[in-house]
């Protein structure tokens, strides 16, 4: 099988969400970004790769963009060659919806660092990957294997003080996939907002 599966494949199915297994191939997906280009994941094999999953709305990741936790370790990590990708998966009329303008207008007013947004509004590329919370955070070596999946940290609360002190998953599986070894913890359990599929 090849590591990059297309969505066309599995995403287009009403089958519930599903969780992948770290260390096995990221599927591939086609979709649309807030500044109305298309983006595939295999456009990006050979680089580390992040995924998202985003909604403003949820106290959990106003706890992150708030206190600038998440567009720090954006930046920090797009520096060295990153890819970041922001998933939107909230269906229309459902909270954290938005449609092209608004997701840009968001994205500049929450000074986000990623590399796109991504639109997903028929959950396609969320069920796909078994998106659960929002945030849920998935790592992508270059080889276009899953490196992680899991919570942004430790700390599964949505009270802004619990920024101080977190140890942040991301940031250990993103420096060990940098630097070339394996990730010492490659799946832990996602907290926030259920992701507001229809």
């Amino acid at each position: 099988m090849k590591s990059w599966m297309f969505v066309s494949a599995l995403a287009l199915t009403a089958a519930p969400a599903f969780a992948l297994e770290s260390g096995s191939p990221a599927p591939d997906f086609k979709a649309a970004t807030s500044q109305k280009k298309e983006v595939k994941l295999s456009d990006y094999k050979g680089k580390t790769v992040v995924l998202e999953w985003l909604n403003y709305g949820c106290p959990f990741v106003k706890k992150h963009y708030r206190g600038k936790n998440m567009q720090q370790v954006q930046a920090d990590y797009t520096k060295k060659g990153v890819v970041w990708l922001s998933v939107i998966s909230s269906a229309e009329g459902k909270q954290g919806y938005a449609g092209p303008e608004q997701a840009e207008k968001d994205r500049k007013e929450h000074e986000s660092r990623a590399t796109a947004v991504i639109l997903d509004p028929k959950g396609e590329v969320g069920r796909l990957y078994g998106a659960q919370t929002t945030p849920h955070m998935f790592v992508i070596d270059p080889k276009g294997k899953l490196a992680y999946q899991g919570a942004i940290d430790d700390k599964p609360s949505a009270e802004p003080d619990t920024l101080k002190g977190a140890h942040n998953y991301v940031s250990d599986a993103l420096d060990a996939v940098l630097a070339g070894k394996p990730v010492s913890k490659a799946t832990t359990k996602s907290y926030g907002c259920s992701v507001k599929y229809n």
